[in-house]
């Protein structure tokens, strides 16, 4: 077998074999004097027909599997031969495959980069370190506060903060607009979860008022009929209602699962649940720091090939996310070009530290994984059967455990410094609870 190679640029080779005439013509005859001694042919007893009728009848079914099967194992033959890790399957082009000639085709492929991963130790990761304060704890209660929040029927003009609830429908030309209606649609003036023509209407409004307010809908509307058109709303108020916080009482203690002990027993559930939200964070924190560091310090060129498959993995998650059936509704290729690069090159990378420094997958951290997830539900023990049945959700906590060791294994090596911070600012809590309190 002759074997020759060419780089044609990038990561791309062109591998050309040649599979001599008479392996291809002896591996033929194998199988034909194969197929002659069981075959039932029409006339003869089974195993006595000619072989020439079997040749005639088998040969060129046989000829074409013969050089599908050859073009597989030499192309195998070769890779090993020239020492290659492609980086998927190749592209076939067939140059002679005529009968009583010699198997001559191509092989177009990326191989895999060469990854020298930089030393670890010269790796310097930020730790966070933070406590939860007794403010934190305050602040954190008065958002749960606000998640029960109790809404009062009053008689006064709705005001900021009010929830208003109220019926609607659009026209345009005095004809009923569809998809454009609602009953009992209940919302908070002044969180700008509604078009701001009709928060603005509802303002100073009372239980059992109509008004009628112009809504502009922009011309990139996703309803063609809407796009651009100015549709006459009418507004039936059903209900004003006033806001307030519950009372830190057994009732509301006893909502988060605090049933004895009182206020101190929640503070110290309170505490608790966010020093394990404070680890997580600090955890990817480092991690996507950690993840960072080994991108830029190991810069190499990347397959498209695994590009583009990370990219169609990419999309087909989205369109699950989504819910979308239309592929014209999932997000066009180029907007997951960068993450899908990004994560391939992040992927040989951990493969290299796992090879490098022998790895094994924590078989322990697997159940622990799998016992975490299936808690989370109600139907823990289905969740769990569910699982262990599908090869392709363990292979995927297998995947997620096996990073995390890899996360572990190069903290234990690089440069880490601790760097002082707050609840809020490592956990987002401020910013998220000034964005619920508008």
């Amino acid at each position: 077998m002759q074997v020759s190679l060419t780089a044609t640029g990038g990561l791309e080779r062109r591998l050309e074999v040649a599979v001599p005439a008479e392996r291809v013509a002896t591996e033929i005859e194998q199988r034909l004097k194969r197929i002659s001694r069981t075959a039932r042919l029409k006339g003869f007893r089974p195993g006595k027909a000619p072989f020439t009728v079997i040749r005639r009848q088998f040969g060129e079914q046989v000829r074409a599997e013969v050089v599908s099967d050859l073009m597989r194992s030499s192309y195998a033959e070769a890779l090993s031969q020239e020492k290659l890790k492609p980086a998927a399957d190749p592209r076939i082009e067939p140059i002679t495959i005529g009968e009583g000639a010699e198997l001559r085709y191509a092989a177009v492929f990326e191989v895999l980069p060469e990854i020298r991963v930089k030393p670890i130790a010269d790796l310097s990761i930020e730790r966070p370190v933070a406590m939860v304060i007794e403010e934190d704890i305050d602040a954190m209660i008065e958002s749960m506060r606000r998640q029960r929040t109790v809404f009062t029927p009053v008689d006064r003009p709705a005001r900021e903060a009010d929830q208003v609830t109220v019926d609607f429908e659009g026209r345009i030309d005095g004809e009923l607009v569809p998809g454009v209606h609602g009953h009992d649609v209940a919302f908070i003036v002044g969180a700008r979860r509604v078009m701001a023509e009709l928060e603005e209407a509802v303002k100073g409004v009372v239980t059992g008022e109509s008004r009628t307010v112009p809504v502009h809908f922009s011309a990139q509307h996703a309803d063609p009929k809407l796009a651009g058109q100015v549709v006459e709303v009418l507004l039936s108020v059903k209900k004003v209602e006033e806001s307030s916080l519950p009372p830190v009482d057994e009732e509301f203690m006893g909502a988060f699962g605090v049933k004895e002990g009182g206020l101190a027993a929640l503070r110290t559930e309170v505490r608790h649940s966010m020093e394990r939200e404070m680890a997580q964070a600090a955890r990817q924190r480092m991690r996507s720091a950690i993840t960072d560091a080994l991108l830029r310090d190991n810069v190499m060129e990347v397959p498209r090939a695994l590009i583009d498959g990370q990219i169609q993995e990419l999309q087909l998650d989205m369109a699950r996310r989504m819910g979308a059936r239309d592929p014209s509704q999932v997000p066009r290729r180029e907007a997951f070009e960068e993450p899908a690069r990004r994560r391939v090159a992040l992927g040989l990378i951990m493969g290299e530290i796992i090879r490098s420094a022998a790895l094994k997958l924590d078989r322990e951290r697997v159940q622990t994984r799998l016992d975490e997830i299936a808690s989370s539900y109600p139907n823990s023990d289905e969740v769990r059967r569910t699982y262990l049945q599908s090869a392709e959700a363990m292979r995927q906590i297998e995947a997620s455990v096996l990073e995390d060791q890899v996360i572990d294994w190069v903290l234990e090596r690089a440069s880490v410094t601790e760097q002082p911070t707050t609840f809020s600012e490592l956990t987002g809590f401020a910013q998220t609870n000034e964005t619920q309190h508008e």
